[in-house]
């Protein structure tokens, strides 16, 4: 299937570039990848063309990434990313549902506290707080983050230029429990850079529709995709089905 790049400018002068896949649906559904992942990534073009037909889809190269400007922010402005491409559709969709992944997670709770124009979450692997990620580096997914992104077309889509990390994040932990967009959580147990435990407090504050899924023997963020896809495909389908 056939998409459209398009490049936005956000409010703070970074140009960001998007995938655009329509097929005349009345609901989008907008992927935000995890760090160090690109609308390239293997894995999310086929998460796209899977929703596809029933949603038109967006994938968002993040700041720093892909073929965007700009320097990763490690989620202190990244949702601006967010806010031009949601600003760009206004008024195109009904509703739109926002499927993130780890640090992109965090993006999508934090862009859904400042606008309108998100009805729905996904939030798979993501931190309730950047400071309390674990990366248990002794605990490394060898079959994913070494055989297959690194010695096999998983390299496809990956590569970021890093910025500043220290400057003021806000935390999913103390914002969720503001939200009025009903948010999926979805976490793996084997996933060594963010633990289960974050997804499960960030269900326990939030106060709107809800709903987790902890996949046993999942691995962190867009791995899900790989290990588990027809679950996490069945899991995403079904939510939106429900929320959009």
């Amino acid at each position: 299937m056939s998409h459209r790049s398009t490049t936005v400018k956000t409010s703070d002068g970074v140009d960001i570039v998007f995938d655009h896949y329509q097929t005349g649906c009345g609901n989008l559904v907008l992927i935000a990848p995890g760090f160090y992942n690109s609308k390239d990534a293997l894995l999310l073009k086929d998460l796209a063309l899977a929703l596809s037909g029933m949603y038109d889809v967006i994938v968002v190269d993040f700041r720093g990434h892909g073929k965007s400007g700009g320097l990763f922010h490690w989620t202190s402005r990244e949702y601006l990313d967010l806010l031009a491409v949601l600003e760009h559709v206004r008024g195109q969709y009904d509703k739109i549902g926002v499927i993130g992944f780890s640090l992109g997670a965090t993006t999508a709770i934090i862009t859904a506290s400042k606008t309108d124009l998100v009805n729905s979450i996904v939030a798979v692997s993501g931190p309730a707080e950047f400071e309390k990620i674990e990366y248990r580096f002794w605990e490394l997914d060898i079959e994913n983050d070494i055989r297959y992104s690194l010695l096999s077309g998983g390299r496809i889509g990956k590569g970021v230029h890093p910025g500043p990390f220290w400057f003021p994040k806000e935390k999913p932990v103390d914002i969720v429990g503001g939200l009025k967009q009903p948010i999926f959580y979805i976490h793996g147990t084997e996933d060594w850079i963010v633990k289960p435990w974050h997804s499960e407090i960030l269900f326990e504050k939030t106060t709107a529709d809800k709903r987790l899924e902890i996949i046993q023997g999942g691995p962190h963020a867009e791995y899900l995709l790989r290990r588990h896809k027809r679950v996490m495909l069945n899991l995403i389908r079904d939510w939106f089905n429900q929320t959009l």
